[in-house]
């Protein structure tokens, strides 16, 4: 293996399942283009996605673990926003996960097996 499929591997592929794991719930990446527009609490959430605040804290303490979304506190309130460093930092990872130019090569993963020998 070469450094750049190295430094795939050790980095970004872990970064890139963390982030894939995070958006994986619907929830969530409705909460995500909630909060594009601004910041919200928990109660607005709920509100506008129609579940409980409960299961909103849930889901934002598992967004908030990840550094995508930053708490305010507002009076008696706790604002959610988006980490805007975060989420450019998500977005070049993700990018760069499709990106063709970064494809690893089959003998670069170990373990692959040899599809022509079946």
């Amino acid at each position: 293996m070469d450094d750049l499929t190295d430094t795939i591997k050790t980095t970004d592929m872990k970064k890139q399942e963390r982030i894939l794991k995070v958006l994986a719930v619907e929830t969530r990446i409705r909460i995500v283009y909630l909060l594009k527009k601004g910041p919200l609490c928990v109660n607005a959430l709920a509100f506008r996605i129609g579940i409980s605040q409960g299961a909103v804290s849930q889901h934002l303490r598992v967004m908030r673990d990840a550094g995508l979304v930053l708490p305010e506190k507002r009076g008696y309130y706790v604002h959610y926003r988006l980490n805007e460093t975060t989420f450019a930092e998500w977005r070049k990872l993700i990018d760069s996960f499709f990106d063709p130019d970064r494809a690893l090569e089959a003998d670069d993963i170990e373990h692959t097996p040899d599809c022509s020998s079946t």
